[in-house]
């Protein structure tokens, strides 16, 4: 866990999705923000199932560690190819576990995202937005881009029809220089490409005020891009975020209250 935060109302560029309730947002990862693929797992206390999609394929990870751990625990494991097992967290997210010794680098290796049309989506991860392209197979139809090669990269995979984001999609996010976010904005409406949030600057109380524009690309897979400068700030690792966490779950009660109200949490 690196930094927990808790959100009385919803967030004015959809962090938490299309709900406006009250929230939460945990930062977990391999290591710091700075230089690690970082998982944003958001909480909406109302809110009490998804449906998935197949909009978000999986995360693919290096470590016999977590073979070993699922292993011990039960938790249910299918070895898809050799050394890579396939299993799912809670809410069904698949992952893909790599049963080599971990990675001293970040051992997350891809995040891989369905699309529909493999040269359209390849067109815009790499044309517009200047990923580069590490593998191409068309027979597997199948895409691996990444903007550094010491960074966990993104896979895109064709899933044979239209993508459906369910009600439990996300975005992926990057940091990038600030001067960078106009000519990204300016960019996209050359091209007449898609702008969820256009640029704006969000507010996180006691923190620093970090710029971003969040897009969609042909899929509606969200990307935001934020201001490296101001982020860096906001993203530090909070050494409390442990105790943050365990204290917010050991404080909701909210299950209690829709059991004691006879009412169900509202299925998203």
């Amino acid at each position: 866990v690196l930094r927990h935060e808790e959100f009385e109302e919803g967030c004015k560029a959809s962090c938490n999705g299309p709900y406006d309730g009250k929230w939460s947002k945990t930062m977990v990862g391999y290591g710091p923000e700075d230089n690690h693929f970082v998982a944003e797992l958001t909480y909406n206390y109302g809110i009490g199932e998804y449906r998935l999609g197949n909009d978000f394929l999986g995360i693919t990870l290096v470590s016999s560690q977590a073979v070993s751990n699922a292993k011990k625990m039960g938790w249910p494991l299918k070895e898809v190819t050799t050394g890579i097992f396939e299993t799912e967290a809670p809410g069904g997210y698949k992952f893909y576990l790599e049963d080599k010794e971990q990675l001293k680098q970040d051992p997350v290796l891809k995040v891989t995202l369905g699309v529909s049309d493999l040269q359209k989506s390849v067109h815009y991860w790499s044309g517009l937005l200047g990923m580069k392209i590490y593998e191409k197979d068309e027979e597997k139809q199948r895409a691996l881009l990444g903007y550094a090669d010491n960074q966990c990269k993104l896979e895109l995979k064709a899933v044979g029809g239209a993508v459906d984001h369910g009600t439990a999609f996300g975005r992926i996010a990057f940091s990038c220089a600030k001067e960078e976010l106009p000519n990204i904005e300016v960019l996209m409406k050359k091209e007449n490409q898609k702008i969820l949030t256009p640029l704006v600057s969000l507010d996180t109380p006691g923190k620093a005020t970090v710029q971003v524009i969040i897009l969609a690309d042909p899929d509606g897979h969200e990307i935001c891009f934020v201001g490296d400068e101001a982020f860096r700030d906001l993203s530090k690792v909070d050494p409390n975020g442990d105790k943050l966490l365990d204290d917010a779950m050991a404080a909701d009660g909210s299950d209690e209250w829709f059991a004691a109200q006879k009412r169900k949490k509202v299925s998203a």
